[in-house]
């Protein structure tokens, strides 16, 4: 075999790189013309400023989604590919190891196409893969929605915990519970996403959801990378590597955090001359006046988050509100949310914290989505889709559009690739249309409130 020239690679080897592909997507931070369309989220959710190139931060920018169907899906469909065209695996055709990895590959086929329909709308879904299609057409994006919480729920029910899986993976190294549990917090987060525009069925799959779903901060969905490139955390590789001298905290979020003495500061974010200083979106100011990311996020080590255990928390504190699925007493589960938060981050205090008439349940300004809403959007940092799409659906922080901005709201959804107004016209504007028009500021099918 000629080892330089490889015609062929085995399954995990396409599994694995997508999964690194997502980590850098969901986790680096330049932007601009034909950008990954994740990057700008953080400055979005108002967690981090541009201070130097404000053309994210007023919403001028356009991306493409690229590295999401070619880096991410297509990879994964190689993946599923080669293991279906080998049905036997360590002698056993159809066996629990080839039904396992299977289930996997789909969790995270599922995981891909939903950030992109809850970021965009309508998009490439049942023509996307096709290599022989060069003008996919877009599906609804609430049909594909419904369509991979049913595949999803299929992957779950595939998977055999006492069987076998890859022997390695960069997510859970094939541990078959841990990938299981995975599935049943998307699908819990994902019936969150639609209990307003469905919430028959949000209801049904959080009740389905609920007995498999994280319990503690060792289910973490994380990529921990190496210290040498090209597997390294891609902030690092911008923020150091780069030496972006940028980015650092807006004020918002900032501002939240001084108000509340929140301990975590000083791990999101370098002091300044003792203080932590937020800039104000979308201003040009100088670098050295504000807070800069924290230390942690200039090592290459450090882990990108997929989902976290606090996450799933704030959703039951959310569901207990909703009265979803049997589940009670909001306060506890926001109060584990946000211990969740300060133990991931190594920060103590937490209890202390709680005790704040800012931040206990009871004592905390407004409403449940309020409460929910701004704790959550804290413990977020450096998830800045997540931040961002909760922000959307939450309503909350209140955050406002910086002044010269495009829209004069903050984005609700992203905008097409300029691509494919030239290379996939006819249906591109099909889709523009079918949402409401191909804009920041079109609500998506789930974002009614």
């Amino acid at each position: 075999m000629d080892k330089k020239n490889v015609s062929d690679a085995p399954a995990d080897t396409f599994f694995n790189l997508a999964i690194k592909n997502m980590s850098d997507l969901l986790s680096g931070i330049t932007y601009g013309a034909n950008g990954n369309p994740f990057n700008t989220t953080r400055i979005l959710a108002q967690q981090i400023s541009s201070v130097t190139y404000n053309e994210g931060a007023t919403y001028y920018s356009n991306f493409t989604w690229n590295d999401v169907y070619m880096g991410v899906l297509i990879n994964l469909e190689k993946s599923s590919g080669i293991i279906e065209s080998n049905p036997e695996v360590n002698g056993v055709e159809n066996g629990p190891e080839e039904l396992n990895m299977l289930a996997t590959l789909e969790i995270m086929k599922v995981f891909t196409y939903a950030k992109l329909v809850e970021s965009f709308g309508d998009i490439p879904y049942s023509e996307a893969l096709d290599v022989e299609n060069i003008s996919p057409q877009y599906d609804d994006a609430r049909n594909i929605y419904e369509d991979l919480i049913g595949r999803l729920r299929t992957a779950i029910g595939n998977i055999d915990e006492s069987g076998a899986c890859w022997d390695n993976d960069i997510l859970y190294d094939g541990d078959v519970s841990a990938w299981k549990k995975l599935g049943n917090s998307l699908l819990l987060q994902m019936g969150m996403r639609i209990a307003d525009s469905n919430p028959s069925l949000a209801a049904e799959i959080i009740t389905e959801a609920l007995p498999g779903i994280f319990t503690s901060n060792a289910d973490i969905a994380q990529v921990v990378h190496q210290s040498a490139p090209p597997n390294t955390n891609e902030l690092w590789t911008d923020l150091a590597v780069g030496n972006r001298r940028d980015f650092v905290g807006a004020k918002p979020f900032v501002d939240l955090m001084n108000d509340l003495d929140d301990p975590r500061r000083s791990v999101f974010f370098q002091d300044v001359g003792g203080e932590f200083i937020g800039s104000a979106p979308g201003l040009v100011v100088s670098y050295a006046s504000f807070s800069p990311f924290g230390l942690l996020f200039y090592e290459p080590t450090t882990p990108v988050i997929f989902m976290d255990y606090s996450t799933v928390e704030f959703l039951l504190a959310e569901a207990a509100e909703r009265g979803l699925a049997g589940v009670s007493d909001a306060e506890m589960h926001y109060n584990q949310a946000i211990k969740a938060s300060f133990e991931y981050y190594g920060v103590e205090g937490a209890d202390n914290y709680l005790l704040q008439p800012g931040v206990a349940y009871t004592t905390a300004t407004g409403n449940w989505k309020q409460k929910i809403g701004e704790q959550k959007w804290i413990a977020l940092f450096n998830q800045g889709l997540e931040a961002w799409t909760e922000y959307r659906r939450l309503d909350y922080p209140e955050l406002s559009a910086p002044p010269e901005s495009y829209v004069d709201i903050v984005p609700v959804r992203l905008i097409y690739p300029i691509s494919e107004q030239t290379l996939n016209r006819a249906n591109y504007e099909s889709a523009a249309s079918a949402i409401g028009g191909d804009l920041l500021t079109t609500k998506l099918f789930w974002d009614i409130n």
